[in-house]
């Protein structure tokens, strides 16, 4: 069965539509370009969805006092901060060290490094061994999807970015943190600064980045939680394709543990991407004129052939 005209027209306007939707949505904003090419297109009809039927407001930051649940995280923040800084201290915070976690990839040349507590169906073997009160904490909570233990070193910063999917909100738990405004989050231009003990809940599909212009570590606590939504259908299939992508995004602290198919797939396009890279760089080095010239050549084919998948 093949689409007429019609149907693919209405499928690329749909994307398009949403793509712009959740690019125009918020003051801060990615370039164009970036924006359509970027992974996070490739939700923007969920997201759109997601939007339309939030049952909390659709603004940067949320009222955390609205999700009294995570009350029992700040209440025992000092018992987390305590098993995070022994983790520190051990080196187990650290980036992925097979370029298999496709979700943060791009943080790790920042000097940010993590460490899985939870990622949305159960526990992680590793954290149930090293942090045993963090992980019951963090699973008494039925909407934290996944949660980890997130590390920025001092004098680093996250370039801009949205995060894909409006399924879930985020959660910040300062541990230790400089205690400084020069240790801040932007979301959607709006600051907010860690302190220990403080918490911040935030909507990660708008456009923030984050800058550490002091010389301490930074070490929180770091949470996806499910999206409320006002209606019960939505509320359940929210939570199936959350299932689907966190099996399919499952990332290991140690060797043992099972990694997903989506992060399987990113470690070894990582590595032709490396590859296919190197070969590019050498060739553009070698021949200028010509990568300057094949560059908008390029850009031909792929409108060419979305021209020739709608009309031909």
């Amino acid at each position: 069965m093949t689409f007429s005209f019609a149907a693919k027209a209405a499928v690329l306007l749909l994307f398009v539509g949403s793509t712009l939707y959740v690019h125009l949505r918020g003051k801060a904003r990615l370039p164009v370009l970036r924006q359509f090419v970027n992974h996070s297109a490739l939700f923007a009809p969920y997201n759109a969805l997601m939007y339309l039927f939030s049952a909390v407001p659709s603004k940067p930051y949320l009222d955390r006092s609205k999700f009294p649940e995570l009350d029992v995280l700040k209440d025992n923040w000092q018992v987390i901060r305590e098993e995070a800084m022994h983790l520190f201290d051990e080196g187990y915070i650290r980036a992925a060290e097979k370029n298999n976690d496709a979700g943060f990839g791009s943080f790790f040349k920042k000097g940010w490094k993590r460490f899985y507590l939870k990622w949305y169906d159960k526990p992680l073997p590793s954290a149930e061994a090293l942090c045993p009160k963090t992980v019951e904490l963090v699973s008494s909570i039925p909407n934290v999807k996944g949660a980890m233990f997130a590390l920025l070193p001092g004098g680093s910063h996250l370039n801009p970015h949205r995060d894909p999917f409006a399924g879930s909100l985020r959660y910040h738990l300062g541990l230790s943190t400089p205690n400084s405004d020069d240790c801040r989050i932007f979301v959607d231009g709006q600051i907010y600064a860690w302190r220990d003990g403080e918490d911040v809940m935030f909507d990660e599909t708008y456009v923030h980045w984050v800058k550490n212009e002091t010389e301490q570590t930074r070490v929180i606590l770091f949470c996806d939680v499910e999206r409320p939504l006002s209606n019960r259908l939505m509320t359940s299939i929210n939570r199936s394709v959350s299932a689907f992508l966190g099996r399919a995004t499952a990332p290991q602290n140690v060797d043992e543990e099972r990694v997903g198919g989506i992060n399987q797939a990113y470690a070894w396009s990582k590595k032709f991407s490396d590859s296919f890279s190197s070969v590019v760089k050498q060739w553009k080095r070698k021949h200028p004129k010509a990568y300057r010239i094949m560059r908008p050549v390029l850009a031909v084919v792929v409108a060419w052939a979305l021209g020739y998948w709608l009309f031909g």
